[in-house]
């Protein structure tokens, strides 16, 4: 089975005991989140597509940790001017493990 949920902009195909990181949510390590944006819902007796969204259905998954992704270098330079400018930026990301998906 498997569900397109939408968060923080972005859409993700996930399934059971899988684990993505996500953009920043508001959730301690160990909490459970309900996700109700849910796109579509596919399994065995087939896909459900939502317009936009699929009535009843959640996904539902916890929390395992609060990351931050590698350093994104941003290097700006403009030739024959003597102007460069290096920037770092490390994104704050949630990683989570789905745990089911309800396709009520």
């Amino acid at each position: 089975m498997f569900a397109v949920i939408r968060t923080g902009g972005k859409q993700y195909r996930v399934s059971p005991d899988t684990v993505l990181k996500v953009e920043k949510l508001e959730a301690e390590a160990g909490a459970t989140i309900t996700f109700t944006d849910v796109l579509a819902v596919g399994g065995e007796s087939g896909t459900t597509i939502g317009a936009p969204l699929v009535p009843g259905a959640t996904v539902t998954a916890t929390v395992i940790a609060q990351d931050r992704l590698d350093t994104v270098i941003i290097f700006k330079k403009r030739r024959r001017q003597n102007s460069r400018r290096k920037n770092g930026h490390r994104q704050p990301v949630t990683v989570l493990r789905i745990a089911a998906i309800n396709a009520a």
